[in-house]
């Protein structure tokens, strides 16, 4: 499978997945003006990734500096999957990467922790 990497844009985060050292990295900011077309291929990816996983430990940072609501729906639907795939079986870690003094970040890490049961999901401050 190859490896999956989108560089960053004004309204796009940078995304890194590593097929072989299984680190999936999006890191930056999103508002995207068409947010389906965008994270499509990342989701179709995603899906396809965790079909093949088999006992591999998956590491998952997540750094987003800023992301509209639409974004954030599209999370949701990004951590559901990761939480499917940890229910089955797959050992899969997040990072929820924020800066010290990034209040409003850190909250939405704890509101998305709280959401999923099987995922073990990490809030990492990151200090400036």
């Amino acid at each position: 499978m190859e490896n999956l990497k989108l560089e960053a844009t004004r309204y796009t985060p940078a995304i890194s997945f590593d097929c072989e050292r299984h680190v999936l990295e999006i890191n930056g900011e999103s508002y995207p003006e068409n947010i389906a077309e965008f994270y499509a291929p990342v989701f179709s990816w995603v899906e396809e990734y965790l079909e093949q996983l088999e006992d591999q430990e998956v590491m998952v940072n997540m750094e987003l500096i800023y992301f509209n609501s639409s974004s954030s729906k599209i999370l949701l639907d990004f951590f559901e999957l990761l939480e499917d795939a940890s229910s089955n079986g797959k050992r899969i870690t997040v990072s929820w990467i924020y800066e010290e003094e990034d209040e409003d970040t850190q909250e939405f890490g704890e509101e998305f922790q709280e959401d999923f049961e099987s995922l073990k999901f990490n809030l990492v401050q990151k200090n400036s």
